[in-house]
């Protein structure tokens, strides 16, 4: 059963790994595409609880659900002639290799085009296809460094922060399924598929959004702002009575309103805060008034203070609390399927929701079922076990 009809019409051959080129295939695989991950067989794979993580590990389960697997040694030709014969009938294939890899297995782009000339083949790589650093291994954090992001991460002269999450694989990986998804609908009008790519420097760059345009367009180099917004002041972290918020009082009109809420509308005429600019000159300054005012009274006391106000304000939740908030729970964004949560889809279909109906499966737990798709019989299959092509 498709995880929704959305997508149902599509079948992906997945050869990726790690985290970038799963968030891509998740993405298909949770509004419905038929996502056959492709492994290699477990006495051939090296590293199977590697770079991924523990297979019945939380990251792990989190990005292969609802999808299948098939178990291929493509290091053997037989394994590589049954992925193109299973090529021949899918609609897309997602690969993260290093950009050589699939050359020398001979199914790149150009190889599986020539016998589908309709697939939309997707590659996610470190840094590129082409270029001077191709062929380097791409993890995320190098590429939050190299990308910039970690050049404005933290406090100021803190010194280069990571974010907590790996936001240029995960990035990298919503893309490819944006760009997959893009290809798709254009190969209704040409009947012809293409080859889609895109990498974690591109994403991480992308990313930086407004503050790689204060450089473009300009030529200010963004710096370390820390929990303060780089231009919207007062926009930051606050502490309170028993903890922190956020307060985000971009603008004039918002401004003036938490001023009053804070119970100092003076500060909205004083020549120090009375403009956009003018407040972030002297943003410490502001910020410790503000912050004296707010240790005065619980951070649930502000928030709904500050929000009644029509100023934009909310808690900072561990994870535990994220999941406990009452609009978090409202939202359904945490899924059960049994007695395991995953987390779902950030985006609603009216028609055709996306749902949890299948556990990551079991390293070729499909494998039979598969091959017998493609004509091959039990002993045929038995043959190739034997062989350890699957």
């Amino acid at each position: 059963m498709p995880a929704s009809t959305a997508l149902s019409r599509f079948t992906v051959l997945d050869l990726t790994r790690v985290r970038a080129g799963p968030t891509c295939a998740r993405q298909l695989a949770d509004w419905g595409a038929d996502v056959i991950r492709v492994e290699m067989p477990p006495s051939e794979d090296g590293d199977a609880d590697g770079m991924g993580g523990a297979r019945n590990g939380p990251d792990f389960q989190n990005l292969h659900r609802n999808k299948r697997s098939i178990t291929l040694n493509l290091k053997q030709p037989e394994g590589v002639a049954l992925f193109k014969r299973l090529a021949e009938k899918a609609d897309v294939i997602l690969e993260n290799y290093r950009p050589d890899v699939k050359d020398r297995l001979g199914i790149a782009h150009a190889d599986i085009a020539a016998i589908n000339p309709r697939i939309v083949y997707a590659s996610i790589s470190g840094f590129g296809q082409d270029g001077p650093y191709a062929k380097r291994p791409g993890f995320d954090q190098i590429a939050q460094g190299m990308g910039g992001l970690m050049s404005i991460t933290g406090l100021p002269g803190q010194g280069p922060v990571r974010v907590g999450i790996p936001v240029a694989d995960l990035c990298a990986g919503l893309f490819a399924a944006m760009g997959v998804l893009t290809a798709l609908l254009e190969r209704e009008v040409s009947g012809k598929g293409q080859w889609v790519q895109t990498s974690l420097l591109q994403a991480q760059v992308f990313m930086l959004d407004f503050q790689a345009a204060r450089w473009l367009m300009a030529g200010e180099v963004p710096k370390q702002a820390g929990n303060n917004h780089p231009t919207s002041i007062p926009t930051g972290v606050f502490r309170t009575a028993d903890g922190h918020i956020n307060i985000a009082a971009s603008g004039n009109a918002i401004w003036v309103r938490c001023a009053e809420a804070l119970g100092h509308p003076e500060w909205a005429e004083e020549e120090r805060f009375a403009s956009a600019r003018a407040r972030s000159d002297n943003r410490d300054a502001l910020n410790a008034l503000i912050e004296a005012v707010t240790v005065t009274d619980t951070s649930s006391a502000w928030v709904a203070k500050l929000n009644r106000a029509g100023v934009p304000s909310g808690p900072i939740n561990s994870i535990d609390q994220v999941f406990a908030d009452e609009q978090v729970k409202h939202l359904g964004i945490a899924q059960t399927l049994g007695e395991v949560a995953y987390v779902g889809q950030p985006f609603a279909l009216s028609r055709t929701p996306s749902t949890i109906v299948s556990h990551p499966p079991e390293a070729g737990e499909h494998t039979d079922d598969i091959l017998a798709s493609l004509g091959l019989d039990a002993a045929a299959i038995a043959g190739l076990r034997a062989r350890k092509v699957v």
